[in-house]
């Protein structure tokens, strides 16, 4: 395939419009539904998707109840107990679930994820966060959130202790011999022995080998550490760059940080995108704005306070943004939105507006309008494919896979059935070599 052909990678999430539970004809309660959130990933797997990217958080957000009360983000059901069941509900898309290195270990989540990556014969991704929420410490015995810096070291480590435990064991280490009564070839068993800054781990795990070797690590680092943290240890880098021109340096700088971290292959870079169809440009405005004013103005300030690291709602909201020195959230989530208010002089309500309802890429208008900027962004050097989020559940989905799905394909641009039976294969990955230190005990 020459590169002017290349295909797109397409994961799809739950929308986070915080209108879209509201939008005519939406299901309030679709994300923590089971039988919905199954209907999603079949009909994502109709639509020859990559996979199904859940995201998470372990806390509610520091909200006054009045903003909380008015959001959809409250109720959502566990990444790694869905995606299981997802896994035996569809046979190709991809399942990739959020969990923090913050607050995990990392011998119990390289359980799971092995776990999931067994069950789904080969699907499983994880999507390693550092969590941006600092309410989440007061669920976890903390009196307050981990340091930015900290929140990475550990990560960093973090990451290290679970690919040396996912190989734990040859792809034929079980030899199952009923008649000589061996179950395992004890040298092909590995003991990890990890003792680190961080964390003191022995191993073995005690689940096989992952299909794929280990699943597929997903990360969405933009701050310099974040870039850093992706470079190093992530295949699959999601990013919220909202024009061409940016998203152009940050695939190249994310690149040359995987080459100097000797990472030959590269990562694949996947923006979010925010998709709003309609048959024409100023149907799919119209529905766009709808969706912006569904938006409650106090759950808004109280989203824009938490991402900026400050209560701004003593502030006059419809005065300019005043100086955001930096906190503990996240850094690169604050400044993106620092820069977007300077950028078209935007109010603090403004700013609210767009924060609480989606400021990231969109694309807003036809299905060949969105196919073609699609297409753009991947023939330059922007992005390998998208992260979609639909303007509301299920009407959303159902659009693009009917009408963007086949422009695409057409077009030759996304796959017309499924070649491979992985994650990886989807994702045209390899599968890593073994490599971490570990010694064999005999």
């Amino acid at each position: 395939m020459t590169e002017a052909h290349r295909q797109l990678i397409l994961l799809a999430m739950p929308s986070i419009h915080a209108g879209a539970w509201r939008y005519p004809g939406a299901q309030p309660g679709f994300q923590a539904s089971f039988e919905h959130m199954k209907w999603f990933a079949q009909t994502l797997e109709q639509g020859c998707f990559d996979g199904l990217f859940l995201p998470d958080s372990l806390a509610l957000r520091a909200a006054p109840l009045v903003s909380l009360v008015r959001s959809h983000s409250v109720a959502t059901l566990d990444p790694l107990t869905l995606l299981p069941a997802l896994a035996a509900a569809t046979r190709h898309l991809g399942l990739i679930g959020t969990a923090s290195t913050t607050y995990n270990e990392p011998y119990m989540l390289a359980r799971r994820l092995a776990s999931l990556d067994l069950i789904s014969a080969g699907r499983c991704g994880w999507n390693l966060v550092t969590s941006s929420n600092p309410n989440e410490a007061a669920n976890f015995g903390e009196a307050e959130h981990m340091a930015h810096a900290d929140r990475y070291q550990r990560a960093r480590e973090f990451c290290d202790v679970m690919n040396g435990l996912w190989e734990s064991w040859d792809e034929d280490a079980f030899c199952r011999d009923a008649e000589r009564g061996v179950y395992f070839d004890p040298h092909k068993m590995h003991v990890l022995d990890h003792q680190g800054a961080c964390f003191l781990v022995r191993g073995p795990l005690n689940v096989p080998r992952p299909v794929q070797g280990r699943p597929v690590i997903v990360q969405a680092g933009a701050s310099e550490a974040g870039r850093q943290i992706a470079a190093e240890t992530a295949e699959v880098v999601f990013t919220y760059q909202t024009d061409l021109a940016s998203a152009q340096a940050f695939y190249a700088d994310l690149q040359a940080r995987a080459r100097q971290a000797k990472r030959a292959a590269g990562v694949k870079v996947i923006p979010a995108v925010f998709v709003v169809l309609g048959n024409t440009l100023a149907q799919a405005q119209a529905k766009r704005q709808r969706l912006d004013e569904l938006v409650d103005d106090q759950s808004s300030l109280a989203t824009l306070s938490i991402a900026l690291g400050h209560d701004i709602t003593d502030c006059d909201s419809n005065g300019p943004l005043p100086p955001m020195p930096a906190s503990n959230a996240s850094k690169s989530g604050r400044d993106r939105l620092v820069a977007l208010a300077q950028r078209e002089q935007l109010s603090i309500l403004a700013l609210a507006r767009r924060a609480c309802g989606y400021q990231g890429l969109e694309m807003v208008g036809t299905p060949s309008m969105v196919a073609d900027q699609m297409q753009v962004w991947l023939d330059n050097g922007a992005a390998d494919g998208f992260n979609v989020m639909f303007s509301h559940l299920p009407g959303g989905v159902t659009e693009f896979v009917e009408q963007v799905v086949p422009e695409l394909q057409r077009r030759t641009l996304l796959r017309t059935a499924y070649s491979g039976a992985t994650l990886r294969e989807h994702l045209g990955l390899q599968v890593p070599q073994p490599g971490y230190s570990r010694r064999t005990v005999g």
